[in-house]
């Protein structure tokens, strides 16, 4: 993909330039595409110095810090892209918009209820542009499906289904890490503990640190969930979760959740020792139709499914990231607003934190107006 030429406050002759928040596995991703969209890296952190080193590879002449204070201090960045591990998200977006700085981030929002409210807030007194990284909330061809939604092809859409599949599960690697690693800045606010590399290597399935499979994918399903039926996020939740196969790992990589919105319920199940129907796909289920959408695309059935089992439509087209980032890198010239602001992020993890309070309470969860209080 060609860059774009990009015009803004910038000159003609300038590349929008950023730097980069955390240079693991997604945030080096996050740059490749960034920078072939016409963006120049010219900073990276990160708590693990072979991170870093990669992260120089992608972009020679970049400054590095262990400290993203260090980086935000450094003179000639217009924008920060922040891919740390989710109790690192909130400080991130404060310290950046604190910085002038605007803001990719990615998703999940936060690690709580109450973090989401504070991002929001900030963001909002800021002035500044932030796009959180949900990417189908880019993507043409969900758009698309959204329409077909909206002007009613489904009828009343009474029951939703939502699941990711990957056979991907494993006992987690608690080897000797093999570079420099600042472990109490990993740590940050969460409890101080000694060093334990699967901690560093698997952020994600440790609750001191994110919320799991349920709010990272889940934040991604449940926004296309009620971005599709225009709902609010779920009054209550219920779930159960086992690890199966994850050994040393907190939060299970096998888990079943009920989301109840009032006029329609949600299934929000993810299995990662499996690969049936392979990644993510979501049902909704309406009196006249049904649509199926993933990654490849959408197909739709009319009712009675037993009787028009051949589809009514059916598309195929892929979730580009591109799309997702062009948006934030115009909407920085633009000062619009981009197609993933902190309050469709805060709403979308809105569920799946409740899913995750359910889960770990064993109980019915029941989520106030104001998504903060839960009872």
């Amino acid at each position: 993909m060609a860059a774009p030429l990009i015009t803004s406050r910038l000159s003609a002759n300038d590349r929008p330039t950023y730097g980069l928040i955390a240079s693991g596995g997604r945030g080096r991703y996050l740059s490749t595409n960034f920078n072939k969209l016409g963006a120049q890296c010219v900073a990276v952190c990160d708590v693990y110095e072979p991170n870093i080193q990669q992260a120089l590879q992608l972009n020679p002449g970049a400054r590095s810090y262990f400290h993203h204070e260090e980086l935000l201090a450094q003179k000639g960045i217009d924008f920060v892209v922040c891919a740390g591990p989710d109790h690192w998200h909130c400080q991130h977006l404060l310290d950046g918009l604190k910085a002038g700085k605007d803001v990719y981030t990615e998703k999940p929002l936060s690690k709580s209820l109450k973090e989401s409210a504070l991002m929001v807030d900030a963001v909002k007194k800021s002035g500044k542009v932030v796009q959180v990284g949900m990417q189908r909330r880019s993507a043409p061809m969900i758009m698309k499906a959204k329409k077909l939604v909206d002007d009613g092809m489904l009828g009343r859409i009474t029951m939703v289904k939502a699941q990711w599949h990957w056979n991907v599960a494993k006992p987690l690697n608690n080897s000797p890490l093999t570079g420099k690693v600042d472990w109490d800045r990993f740590l940050g606010n969460a409890p101080k503990r000694d060093i334990e590399p699967m901690r560093l290597r698997y952020w994600r399935l440790f609750r001191d640190y994110a919320g799991g499979n349920m709010t990272d994918q889940g934040t991604h399903l449940m926004d296309v969930v009620q971005w599709f039926t225009n709902a609010p996020p779920p009054k209550s939740a219920l779930a159960m979760g086992y690890v199966a196969k994850n050994e040393g790992a907190e939060h299970p990589e096998i888990f079943s959740t009920i989301f109840d919105h009032g006029k329609f319920m949600t299934t929000w199940t993810l299995n990662y020792c499996n690969d049936f129907e392979d990644s993510w796909s979501i049902l909704f289920m309406g009196d006249q139709a049904t649509m199926r959408l993933n990654d490849a695309g959408f197909v739709v059935w009319k009712e009675q499914w037993k009787d028009n089992r051949e589809p009514i439509i059916q598309e195929q087209a892929p979730v580009p990231i591109e799309t997702h980032i062009q948006n934030f890198l115009d909407c920085i010239v633009s000062r619009k607003q981009p197609n993933c602001p902190v309050e469709i992020a805060q709403r979308a993890v809105a569920g799946p934190h409740l899913g995750n309070i359910a889960m770990s309470e064993g109980r019915l969860a029941k989520l106030a107006d104001d998504m903060v209080t839960v009872s």
